[in-house]
């Protein structure tokens, strides 16, 4: 498996702004491997949209090769600019922020940072959880009904002792969640802490990611909700605006 990948990743390699369509043979010879077996993988790399026919013969790379860079660069642009704003969320106050965005099913975090004696967070750049048990997740479901169906469909699991479970107690959740543009989980996954998460748009409008604030459910339960909050949409707004969404009065 782990050679199949790695011989994918050559093929793909092949194709250059000077030979950006090749066919079979000449990526065989390229790669020293035999016709059969560089067959069957560029098959399957077409079957998969990473590799697209030009002719009878011939390919060029695919489209998903183009979503792949521009999900890359959308989540380096959006790291950028969000940092300093959301440093300012962990200043204010003690805990973990993170901005997430929605990958079949879970919550991607894409930018992560603490207070220098935040209470301990299981989560880490780049990782995963099922998007109905967290803050952020659940902003981005009640702004992307597209995603609820996906993770409905994926099953709410129970990943903390408040997890929502059941479909139509969810859907209840997340019109709450779009009519105050706020999300509140507790002790809903492995975490088990106290999260707030606000909507994060584009220019567009589209609700592209979400911010937080995490911490300690004791730490949270003693702070200004109301001021908290609003601290937290704000950041959203600053971060929206940076990316060129404009909100109309």
């Amino acid at each position: 498996m782990i050679e199949s990948v790695r011989r994918a990743c050559n093929i793909i390699s092949c194709f250059t702004n000077e030979e950006p369509i090749l066919g079979n043979a000449e990526i065989a010879e390229k790669l020293n491997l035999s016709r059969s077996t560089t067959h069957h993988l560029i098959k399957t790399l077409h079957t998969e949209g990473v590799l697209m026919k030009e002719g009878a013969s011939k390919y060029r790379l695919g489209w998903k090769i183009i979503d792949w860079n521009n999900g890359v660069m959308h989540q380096h642009e959006i790291y950028n600019t969000a940092l300093p704003m959301v440093k300012g969320l962990v200043e204010k106050y003690n805990g973990t922020a993170h901005i997430g965005m929605y990958d079949k099913g879970d919550v991607v975090f894409v930018l992560r940072i603490s207070s220098e004696n935040a209470y301990p967070v299981s989560t880490s750049l780049g990782g995963r959880k099922p998007a109905h048990s967290t803050s952020l997740g659940k902003v981005l479901l009640a702004f992307n009904r597209a995603y609820l169906q996906e993770t409905i469909a994926r099953g709410l699991s129970k990943q903390g002792r408040n997890t929502i479970t059941e479909v139509n107690m969810l859907k209840r959740e997340l019109n709450t969640v779009k009519k105050n543009s706020y999300s509140v989980s507790i002790d809903e996954n492995d975490t088990s802490t106290y999260a707030i998460a606000a909507p994060i748009q584009s220019y567009s409008g589209e609700t592209i990611a979400s911010v937080n604030l995490v911490g300690s459910i004791e730490y949270m339960k003693n702070q200004n909700k109301e001021e908290m909050v609003r601290t937290i949409i704000n950041t959203g707004k600053s971060v929206s605006r940076e990316l060129g969404y404009i909100e109309l009065a």
